[in-house]
């Protein structure tokens, strides 16, 4: 049976507040490793991302799928559009900053915005999928 509209946006509203704390550590992290130990940008958010995406991950499963799946089928299906995704997300920030010479948070925020879609369009129809509906 398809997924309801209104399943589908109770999910998307829950996955935006996941996704809010989870980049709320992402840029935590940022900053903190830009402003206070002087790292690159780009190795920063990366860094940022990845401790973002474990905190998105476990509130998720839990919260926004409430997946009966073991974390032994859907851990890895996450970490691969986490990488995916945190890729996408290093090579925009580099294109940005390096390339193009913009504020790194300006940056952040067109990426973040970005890969929080794509991210949500994956995990629904591939993470999180139970076998019967989409």
């Amino acid at each position: 049976m398809p997924t309801s509209f209104a399943t589908v946006s109770r999910r998307l509203a829950i996955f935006g507040m996941v996704g809010a704390f989870g980049t709320l550590v992402h840029y935590a992290t940022l900053v903190l490793l830009v402003e206070i130990w002087t790292v690159e940008p780009v190795a920063a958010t990366t860094l940022g991302f990845g401790l973002g995406a474990l905190a998105n991950y476990l509130l998720n499963h839990r919260y926004t799928f409430n997946s009966t799946k073991a974390h032994r089928d859907s851990g890895p299906k996450f970490a691969l559009i986490a990488v995916a995704t945190g890729l996408l997300n290093t090579l925009m920030v580099h294109a940005g900053v390096d390339i193009l010479g913009l504020n790194y948070l300006l940056v952040q925020v067109v990426a973040t915005a970005t890969v929080f879609l794509l991210n949500f369009v994956l995990n629904s129809l591939w993470t999180f999928r139970e076998s019967d509906a989409l």
